[in-house]
């Protein structure tokens, strides 16, 4: 194997600290959902684009809990590093926390991971470099991120075998035990 383009873990990696505004505040107060995923997609694209060489386009993004609310007023940090790479595609991690300055304490608020492929000047998929794992996280990242490869693809499998002939049986049968009600 030529290892010639790989990179390491720590050449990309991205920390974005943005201050969190009034305008970014929903109605109950907090910051809204919808700004912090804008501002990890971002995080997302620096650190993948950085590692590629190239412009990235987000693919998918795996389960974003909100751990903790954020105030407007904190200091919030997003913390991105490529955790996985594939033939054309990288898996970059983020950890998100949030720092009040007046009181010195920090919480962290998210973890999420997105998938980015990169794409060459004609929006085609272009290969990424490899990545050298240096350290014992760095290795259980890899190998994580290759189970929640297997388990999301074996989910769509599973989601496939549901949509049969016998489909409608198959959801009222799914259906039975929860809090609804069908109207025919």
């Amino acid at each position: 194997m030529d290892t010639s383009d790989f990179k390491t873990v720590g050449y990309s990696k991205t920390t974005l600290t943005e201050l969190m505004i009034p305008t970014y505040a929903n109605f109950g107060g907090k910051v809204h959902g919808g700004i912090l995923l804008s501002l990890m997609d971002k995080v997302a694209y620096v650190c993948a684009a950085k590692h590629a060489g190239n412009y990235c386009v987000t693919a998918s993004i795996d389960s974003v809990d909100f751990l903790a609310p954020i105030e407007v007023g904190e200091l919030v940090s997003l913390k991105a590093s490529v955790v996985y790479t594939g033939h054309s595609s990288l898996v970059v991690g983020i950890r998100v926390v949030a720092e009040n300055v007046k009181t010195q304490t920090s919480k962290h608020t998210n973890t999420c991971y997105f998938t980015m492929v990169s794409m060459d000047e004609h929006h085609r998929p272009v290969q990424v470099p490899g990545l050298i794992l240096e350290t014992k996280d760095e290795i259980r990242r890899f190998a994580d991120a290759i189970m929640r490869k297997t388990l999301k693809k074996d989910q769509r499998k599973r989601l496939d075998e549901l949509k049969t002939p016998m489909a409608v049986e198959n959801y009222m049968k799914l259906l039975q035990n929860e809090r609804c009600v069908i109207n025919k």
